[in-house]
């Protein structure tokens, strides 16, 4: 096969996976399954299949997507643990942990148990084990954190009561314990289960959970004080420093029989709760790097499935039993088990969390996990993971913000002041807020001269776009309407104008309320009057 024939398949299909994304952002539905749409289009039951071949699938096999999801896997965790803030989930720390192990263990035991019991006299994929049926449920014990915050982010729900740190720390913590059962599981189920005891799955677990957390806490703090004290002259490979960084986390750690991804996750956490040069550069190059390996997983993913198997009566009724087992039974089960000993959770808090158990490429590379260790009956198992995981995204991804405001869970997302006629960077420590205002009719009430503008102390107006072109204004420079501005404000001018928005709202509030005692007044004094007593008003 042609490089040139297999660069240009690829980027026509990134072309189309990315232009999906605004049509999924209208219609509500997330971008992660448009991706998988777009690669079980090209697969071998979509175009392959019109034009007589085997489509684009033929250029995925097991190996090479059991190694790009590893990859894409570890950089997507690190990235999460870059972007969540240990300040905010200081205050979650232990529920969060508690969902990210014990919630993933209870959902792990509750499904295999039932479908165990439900599929021992229906389905040829379990064969009466019940180590079959813990093993499927472990594949998708755990919830994608890629898919949940990609929807909530979407429409820029906020929750409330911190739901939004707690979802953030058990979505990006609780892969590594999912990842431990599976490949517990496998051994079990394809060496025999008398060749492990309880005292020893145990003790695997564990020594998993805190090499793993040793690994990523070491090596993440070398990492830091590496960036500290390491001065490069090229500013522009920090970027590639961070990225080599977690690649090295991940392979160490597993080589010290660790758990890889734990590692990754944590040293991430480190790494992105630590000042140094070119962070937010780095910031946004794991932004793109992180988008570039879920649209390759969704990608590679869609290509390696076969939709006419999915269709079939056995995997059709296999996924609607586990995914109604899931979603209605044990994932709320664990939640509220996890929960109890927390109890400033209410029970609206407590649904929430249920219903955000949404999964992603997670159970799929799991199952191709399977398939790779040749695990009886992997390809059944590798379609019913895809499926439920499709019926996961439909159902809990389309309805993820519906069910938020039932509950009244969501509060007014914070406005984000993207920058995007000037293209400029402040750093960190400054504490100031850049955004951009387009010159209108309103901002021109007192005149068009720069100076007669209401701009607020702490503000100030350090560039003007106008057409293409691009100047520093001065108090007597003339604007003109459609002209944009570039606003720096510090942190004391960004805090009074909360202050005085807050002024201004309780102002108004004193107004009505007067306004409805004076009402009030009005309608005694006319009843009187209409009596024939005496008012003096």
């Amino acid at each position: 096969m042609q490089v040139e024939f297999v660069l240009l398949v690829l980027s026509l299909l990134f072309f189309i996976s990315i232009l999906t994304d605004k049509i999924g952002y209208r219609l509500g539905v997330p971008a992660l399954l448009l991706f998988l749409s777009v690669g079980m289009l090209f697969g071998p039951d979509g175009i392959g299949k019109w034009i007589g071949t085997d489509g684009i699938g033929y250029m995925v096999n097991v190996g090479t997507a059991q190694a790009l999801g590893t990859v894409a896997l570890s950089i997507i965790l690190f990235s999460g643990g870059m972007d969540t803030k240990i300040t905010e989930i200081r205050r979650v720390l232990a529920p969060g942990v508690t969902l990210a192990t014990l919630g993933v263990l209870f959902t792990m035991l509750i499904t295999g148990l039932i479908i165990d019991v439900v599929f021992d006299w229906m389905h040829p994929l379990w064969k009466g084990s019940l180590a079959m049926s813990l093993l499927i449920a472990a594949t998708m014990s755990s919830t994608d954190s890629a898919s949940v915050f990609s929807i909530l982010r979407t429409n820029g729900v906020q929750l409330k009561h911190g739901l939004k740190p707690l979802l953030e720390l058990e979505s990006g913590a609780n892969d590594p314990m999912a990842y431990i059962l599976t490949i517990t599981l496998i051994g079990i189920v394809t060496e025999g289960p008398e060749n492990y005891t309880v005292l020893e799955i145990i003790q695997n677990v564990l020594i998993q959970l805190v090499m793993g957390g040793v690994m990523g806490f070491a090596f993440g703090k070398m990492i830091v004080q590496l960036l500290k004290r390491v001065h490069l002259s090229n500013q522009s490979l920090y970027p590639i420093m961070v990225l080599s960084a977690c690649v090295f986390i991940f392979a160490v750690t597993y080589y010290l029989k660790g758990n890889p991804y734990l590692a990754v996750y944590i040293g991430g956490l480190l790494i992105g709760n630590t000042k140094f040069a070119r962070k937010r550069q780095t910031k946004s190059f794991f932004d793109g790097l992180t988008w570039l390996a879920q649209l390759v997983m969704f990608l590679m993913l869609g290509l390696m499935v076969r939709p006419l198997e999915l269709m079939s009566w056995q995997v059709a009724i296999t996924c609607l039993i586990i995914s109604f087992v899931m979603i209605f039974v044990s994932r709320p089960l664990s939640v509220f088990l996890c929960m109890w000993p927390f109890k400033k959770y209410k029970i609206q808090d407590r649904i929430m969390l249920s219903w955000v158990g949404l999964k992603g490429a997670v159970p799929i590379i799991f199952a191709i996990l399977c398939v790779a260790e040749n695990v009886p009956n992997a390809n059944m198992l590798f379609n019913v993971v895809f499926a439920c995981t499709l019926f996961s995204l439909l159902v809990q991804g389309t309805t993820l913000n519906k069910v938020a405001k039932r509950l009244h869970l969501v509060m007014p997302a914070e406005q984000e002041h993207r920058l995007y006629y000037f293209d400029i960077d402040l750093p960190e420590e400054i504490e100031s807020l850049a955004r951009e205002r387009e010159v209108d009719e309103t901002l021109m009430k007192r005149g068009n001269c720069l100076k007669d503008l209401a701009i607020p102390k702490g503000t100030l107006v350090i560039m003007v776009r106008r057409g293409e072109n691009f100047f520093i204004p001065t108090g007597t420079t003339e604007l003109r309407l459609k002209d944009q501005l570039l606003i720096i404000s510090d942190h004391d001018a960004t805090e009074a104008k909360k202050a005085l928005e807050k002024a201004d709202e309780e102002e108004n509030d004193i107004i009505e309320l007067q306004f409805m005692n004076n009402t009030i007044d009005f309608v005694k004094n006319t009843w009187r009057k209409m009596k024939g007593e005496d008012t003096n008003d």
